[in-house]
């Protein structure tokens, strides 16, 4: 397999990781940083307080953006087999 076709299926996979996983990830910091400042504000330190709301706040991006993100995911899987030909190599 020549080396431009590994670069761009690497390109490719990681694009599709980021556009998957910001989300989630950006929403749970977001969570978190407003979970540790009421935190710090009150001077609770409860570790369930800071678990808690993130985990609920995860499920409903999921929730909200599961369609967005399945379909994000079906498009890279689609264009993964849809060039399967050129990424085999046969003798």
């Amino acid at each position: 397999m020549p080396q431009d076709i590994v670069i761009q299926l690497a390109r490719d996979a990681l694009t599709a990781v980021l556009i998957i996983g910001t989300p989630v990830l950006a929403g749970s910091l977001l969570i978190g940083l407003a979970v540790s400042l009421f935190q710090a504000t009150t001077q609770i330190q409860e570790a369930t307080l800071a678990f808690v709301p993130k985990i609920i706040g995860v499920f409903l991006i999921i929730f909200i953006l599961g369609p967005w993100l399945l379909e994000n995911m079906l498009q890279y899987t689609g264009s993964l087999f849809e060039n399967l030909h050129l990424y085999t190599f046969i003798r």
